[in-house]
C-alpha cells in the first residue's frame, strides 16, 4: 500500500494489540469530547483514521459508538483483528477515497496520524470529504511551542524527540498555528484546541476538534 508519493507505507511495526502510553493521556479526553457530542444512539457512528493496532478503537466502541477503524499497517490491522474480531477494521490509507468506500460519518476521530503524513494536505482533504455536513473532526498531534522545544533543547532530547531513525515515525512536527492552518485551508472550523499530558506549555500532545 502506498502513499501519494509512492512509497510503500504498509511495514509500520506492531507487535501485539497493547494500548500504547499515549493513551494514558488521550482517551480521557476523546471520552469526554465525544460525550458532549451527545448524538443519538442510531448517529453514533465514527471512523478511525489511523487506527493502528485497534486498542484505542475498541475502547470507543466499549463507549457505545459504531466504529470502523482504518490503517495502512498490515501489522497493525492483523493486530487489530485478532485481538477484537467483532470489530471492523479495513487496511487502508488515509489518502485513499474514503467517502467512495465507506460513505459518510458524523464523527471522526485520527489520533497521532498527521505528523506521520508526507502529504497532510492530501489526507485533510479525504477526511473531510468522508464527514456528513456538520460533522466533527477530531485530530490529535504531539504539541510544538516555544517553552517545549526550549525545554528539549536544554535537556539534549532533540534526538530523541525528533526520532530521525525511527522508519515511518514523525517527518511533520506541529504548533497550534500550524495545524490550525492545515484544516482551515480546507475549509474546517477549529471550535476547541487542548492540551494533554503534562502542563500545558510542556504538553505531550494537542487536539483539535473541528467542524466541516
Amino acid at each position: 500500500m502506498s502513499c501519494s508519493n509512492g512509497h510503500d507505507i504498509s511495514g509500520f511495526a506492531w507487535t501485539d494489540a497493547d494500548a500504547t502510553t499515549a493513551h494514558d493521556y488521550l482517551f480521557p479526553a476523546i471520552r469526554q469530547l465525544l460525550g458532549e457530542l451527545d448524538l443519538p444512539s442510531p448517529r453514533k457512528r465514527l471512523l478511525d483514521i489511523g487506527c493502528g493496532n485497534g486498542s484505542l478503537t475498541a475502547r470507543v466502541h466499549e463507549l457505545g459508538w459504531s466504529v470502523i477503524g482504518i490503517d495502512p499497517s498490515d501489522q497493525g490491522i492483523a493486530q487489530a483483528r485478532r485481538r477484537h474480531p467483532a470489530l471492523d477494521f479495513r487496511q487502508m490509507s488515509a489518502y485513499e477515497d474514503l467517502r467512495d468506500r465507506l460513505g459518510t460519518f458524523p464523527v471522526a476521530i485520527s489520533l497521532e496520524v498527521v505528523e506521520h503524513l508526507y502529504a497532510p494536505r492530501d489526507y485533510v482533504a479525504r477526511v473531510f470529504d468522508s464527514l456528513e455536513d456538520r460533522g466533527t473532526f477530531i485530530l490529535s498531534t504531539p504539541y510544538h511551542g516555544y517553552w517545549k522545544n526550549l525545554a528539549l533543547a536544554l535537556s539534549g532530547r532533540l534526538d530523541r524527540h525528533f526520532t530521525a531513525l525511527w522508519d515511518h515515525g514523525h517527518i511533520k512536527f506541529w504548533s497550534v498555528a500550524t495545524i490550525r492552518q492545515l484544516l482551515e485551508e480546507r475549509g474546517f472550523t477549529i471550535e476547541r484546541v487542548l492540551r494533554v499530558g503534562r502542563l500545558p506549555a510542556l504538553a505531550k500532545s494537542m487536539l483539535i476538534v473541528a467542524k466541516k
